[in-house]
């Protein structure tokens, strides 16, 4: 895993799931079903309500076919997708 910290352009569908990202120049495809990710939570509670995803983890594919795994978080404070990691 390759940890970033970066910003990174997101688009989001209108299910609300990423369809695209752009990462250092680099045009990727959402190739896979997307997972939400949430804040970590204790899985024995089960009266919480449902948490919306704070982030998505998912492969992405290039133009050449090659892919990867990203893991994109928003940052409300920036109005911004940030890169969290990556996976070749």
């Amino acid at each position: 895993m390759t940890l970033v910290r970066g910003p990174v352009a997101v688009w989001i569908d209108d299910d609300g799931k990423p369809s695209r990202l752009v990462w250092e120049g680099q045009r990727y495809r959402v190739s896979d079903e997307p997972t939400a990710l949430a804040d970590f939570l204790d899985e024995r509670i089960t009266h919480l309500p449902v948490v919306p995803p704070v982030g998505w983890r998912f492969q992405g594919t290039d133009d050449s076919g090659r892919s990867r795994v990203f893991d994109v978080r928003f940052d409300p404070a920036r109005s911004q997708w940030i890169l969290v990691g990556t996976y070749a």
